[in-house]
């Protein structure tokens, strides 16, 4: 049976989100695609898939903007199966080393990319929990948000950001733990072509790698005891 499936992050036709758009939509799943502003590719995606395809602009920075985008989906739908939140910002400096990186750009990194999830969780928690069978959580992270295995002098604000993230979601596990209508991951997707780049060294395209993901989130659906943080194979990553 499809799915209702939303994904944030998704206006990029070479980037994660959009790949995995597409791909639930060859599945035959709806998709709720968010973007933060309108993007053309998104919208001639839409011209083949129709009304199996619904474009939601969003901003998860606003809760003004999240919770004004609750509305529209309330409109079409009564639940969400699957939310994917892949929706992420980095500053100018994200590449700069330290001593070269202006620290006021890291607060609004955070903002987003971490506590941007948390907003539409917060906001579609309704939807999530009014379906026949549990519904899944994913927050997008990097292995770049894990402390343990921190090793770059670089990234400070997305690192930052997604270590944050890792957090929100722990926490979320908590707050869920008891709650058999939903199940909450965070995930790192791998190391994937995702800036359009013809010189990235990634080995995973993004479009290949949405599917690897796809899959892999069918199958920890109902998983509520085994490891938070997982790569792209199920396999548990350090915090």
């Amino acid at each position: 049976m499809a799915q209702n499936v939303m994904i944030t992050g998704t206006g990029r036709s070479y980037a994660l989100g959009y790949n995995m758009v597409q791909r639930y939509l060859e599945n035959g799943d709806n998709v709720i695609a968010t973007v933060r502003k309108e993007s053309k590719e998104l919208n001639d995606l839409k011209e083949v898939y129709g009304a199996q395809l619904n474009a939601v602009v969003m901003d998860i920075g606003s809760t003004e903007s999240v919770n004004m985008a609750k509305g529209l989906v309330e409109e079409h739908f009564d639940h969400i199966d699957l939310l994917i939140n892949n929706a992420v910002t980095v500053s100018e400096d994200c590449d700069k080393e330290f001593f070269d990186t202006n620290l006021d750009y890291i607060a609004h990194t955070v903002d987003v990319t971490a506590v941007g999830p948390l907003r539409v969780i917060k906001a579609f928690y309704p939807l999530l929990v009014n379906g026949d069978e549990m519904s899944l959580v994913i927050n997008i992270t990097s292995e770049a948000g894990s402390i343990s295995k921190c090793y770059r002098s670089n990234l400070i604000d997305y690192g930052m950001a997604k270590a944050a993230l890792n957090m929100g979601t722990m926490n979320l596990v908590n707050v869920f733990k008891d709650d058999e209508r939903i199940n909450i991951f965070c995930v790192h997707p791998g190391w994937i072509r995702t800036d359009g780049k013809p010189d990235n060294q990634a080995p995973l395209s993004a479009y290949d790698g949405a599917e690897i993901l796809r899959k892999l989130f069918e199958e920890k659906r109902y998983d509520k005891t085994g490891p938070r943080f997982i790569t792209n194979e199920g396999e548990e990553y350090p915090f």
